[in-house]
């Protein structure tokens, strides 16, 4: 019984620290402040986290999950390569979009001031996104004589740097600039600039 009212205490206060990282852009999060919005005692919210890290890095290993296990389910689909960089490009974006304090986070904005171990965690985020394209790269060739234009560490590396910039723009606007918008019409232009028939 207590164990369950303490996991929904610990979701409360990750709901409420990913809301205020929505409503107060560019502001950093105090616990005082998140101990209001949650409606307990600076001290409750410690019984639940032993620091405002350990907080974060609750946001985080929630994204990981959700964006990884949609990941591993576009990978291990029959659809074809360039379909699949397509979806897991289309799947982060369009995760940060419903989750505007996610993306605070994911540009290491919200993160300001806070350990260098959490900035770390997003690095790492971004890294096996990067690790996961360049695998279903690689599997192209092979499957569907597809080859990349460049290197696939080049070319992961680039899908990458366009989905960050996207998530950096809509942070950067306040969340006026939707990750998605015109990402349709992009992607087939991007696309056919990093790819080629395997001759």
């Amino acid at each position: 019984m207590n164990e369950t009212t303490k996991l929904s205490r610990r979701e409360q206060i990750l709901q409420a620290l990913a809301q205020m990282l929505e409503v107060n852009p560019g502001q950093r999060i105090t616990t005082a402040a998140l101990a209001k919005e949650v409606g307990v005692s600076e001290a409750a919210l410690y019984r639940h986290f032993p620091s405002k890290a350990r907080m974060f890095e609750g946001l985080i290993g929630f994204i990981e999950e959700t964006v990884f296990t949609r990941v591993n389910m576009i990978t291990s689909s029959d659809s074809p390569a360039i379909r699949q960089c397509e979806q897991i490009l289309t799947l982060v974006l369009a995760f940060v979009e419903r989750n505007p304090g996610m993306a605070r986070i994911l540009t290491a904005d919200a993160l300001a001031g806070e350990t260098d171990r959490l900035r770390g965690r997003v690095n790492q985020f971004f890294e096996r996104l990067e690790t996961q394209i360049k695998q279903v790269l690689r599997e192209a060739e092979p499957k569907e004589g597809l080859r990349t234009e460049t290197t696939v560490g080049i070319t992961a590396n680039l899908m990458i740097a366009v989905a960050e910039g996207r998530i950096r723009q809509f942070v950067r606007s306040e969340f006026q600039r939707r990750p998605t918008e015109n990402w349709q019409d992009q992607w087939p232009r991007l696309s056919v600039g990093l790819f080629r028939n395997a001759e």
